[in-house]
């Protein structure tokens, strides 16, 4: 597995602290992107938490899931929070060890006061320490945020940095591209209202050995709560590892509803993703499910299709600069203010998600805009089944014959790419395997290029007919 040294430094420590009239979290942020470019240490917010004991329950929750691994557990260095300001709110964001479960809180202007919220995306220090001070908040006293150094202390605070360095595997910034995309396919399920949604979370198992024996889990709505289910039916969603929600116990007690979000499936469907939102008071906590607990979102596939297009590509270049740290992206704007269709406009912002640069809010079904503080660049790069795909079109190994396509692989051997209905279907063991479940096959992806290429070519031809007459 590609992995990297990744390095994030802080002026100091974030801390929890007492001050007059009350406490001070103070949360040190790393080197960022801003609307006025990169800096070392950007401030996105000096105010007041509406409700101290939600919100740092719910970090806390953020906090656990960035230093988890659901599968094969083993202890790990920590990936920092990502804190994105929006304008209206700020945005706390996590994924896992393992690449399976995507946390983000958002904390809304509700649950804001007294400060506004700048524009932004960095790392964000949360401490062990930190973390022991933020458990023992146990009311509501008056607690100050200030999100990022003090002003005076960009230009008076000496000394050394507070510095970290931990991997940073290639899969885990894919995971972060797919988890978006995917959500991007879900509708709102299920809503239970408190009681109810406490009743349901706490009955979940906490450890993954019965899950895992059991197969994949499914659960239907039933009056004021969800029911489980032995197989998927319309309607139901699929909880695939329900120990891997344990992160929302922190702030059940606080809950005032648990919205369930899924895609549409059918009868006999393969287990799949799902997202897990509790609503707090002037926040929300979102956890998305990979949909096995062994299985990340890094090899969903999800991006394929959109990363394989040059037209996706130039989109994307001309999509980004109308981006300005929006709280909600909305597609028939962006597709007014570009010229271009609302299609190529969702392709592109797919593009922009497998560098960080977007993602996806299912309570508000609209992408929002932030910049990930990794070099998710090389999200493409090292998508081994984009390179193998692009490897095969650079050898002449397709063949394009009507609905069919003919690839010879590296070893020789031809597989069969067949679109039926605009689904591209192989006969190679990946698609026997996943049935189209985690993406294309780098068969079909070829076939796809080729085929987009060969358009492509006609357009130009075309063109250049039209100019000569």
């Amino acid at each position: 597995m590609t992995r990297s040294l990744q390095a994030v430094a802080y002026r100091r420590p974030s801390v929890l602290e007492s001050a007059a009239g009350g406490q001070l979290l103070g949360l040190e942020t790393s080197r960022g992107a801003t609307p006025t470019g990169v800096k070392d240490h950007p401030q996105f917010f000096a105010g007041f938490l509406t409700s101290p004991q939600v919100t740092s329950a719910a970090l806390l929750a953020v906090a656990d899931v960035a230093a988890a691994r659901y599968y094969q557990q083993q202890l790990r260095a920590s990936l920092d929070p990502v804190v994105t300001g929006n304008g209206d709110r700020l945005r706390f964001e996590s994924f896992s060890g393992c690449c399976g479960v995507y946390a983000r809180l958002d904390v809304l202007e509700p649950g804001l006061d007294g400060g506004e919220v700048g524009h932004g995306t960095t790392n964000v220090d949360v401490n062990n320490p930190l973390r022991e001070a933020l458990s023992r908040i146990g009311s509501d006293d008056p607690l100050h945020l200030r999100v990022g150094p003090e002003e005076l202390a960009v230009t008076t605070l000496d000394g050394p940095v507070v510095e970290k360095k931990v991997p940073l595997p290639d899969r885990w910034l894919r995971g972060f591209a797919e988890a978006q995309v995917i959500a991007a396919g879900f509708d709102l399920r299920a809503e239970l209202p408190a009681a109810d949604a406490v009743r349901f979370l706490r009955a979940l198992p906490r450890s993954g050995a019965r899950a895992a024996s059991t197969g994949p889990r499914w659960v239907v709505p039933s009056g004021k709560t969800l029911r489980p289910t032995t197989r998927a039916v319309p309607g139901a969603v699929c909880l695939p590892g329900p120990e891997r929600l344990i992160a929302l116990q922190r702030v059940l007690r606080h809950a005032t509803a648990l919205r369930v979000y899924g895609p549409a499936v059918t009868g006999g469907a393969a287990a799949t993703a799902s997202a897990w939102e509790v609503v707090l008071p002037g926040m929300r906590l979102t956890l998305t499910l990979s949909p096995d607990s062994s299985r990340g979102f890094s090899g969903e596939g999800g991006v394929l299709d959109a990363l394989a297009t040059d037209e996706a590509a130039e989109d994307a270049e001309l999509i980004s600069v109308l981006l300005a740290w929006e709280p909600r992206v909305d597609v028939a704007d962006l597709a007014s203010a570009s010229g271009l269709t609302p299609e190529r406009v969702r392709a592109a912002l797919i593009r922009l998600g497998t560098s960080g640069r977007v993602g996806y809010d299912t309570a508000e079904a609209a992408y929002f805009h932030r910049e990930l503080p990794y070099d998710a660049e090389r999200v493409e790069r090292h998508n081994p089944r984009l390179r193998s795909a692009r490897a095969l079109v650079a050898a002449g190994a397709v063949a394009l014959d009507g609905a069919l396509g003919t690839v010879t692989a590296e070893d020789g051997h031809v597989h069969r790419v067949r679109d039926e209905a605009g689904v591209l279907s192989c006969s190679c063991l990946w698609w026997a395997k996943y049935r189209g479940g985690r993406g294309p096959c780098k068969h079909a992806l070829a076939v796809r290029m080729v085929r987009r290429g060969d358009a492509a070519a006609e357009r130009d031809m075309a063109r250049v007919e039209a100019d000569a007459r």
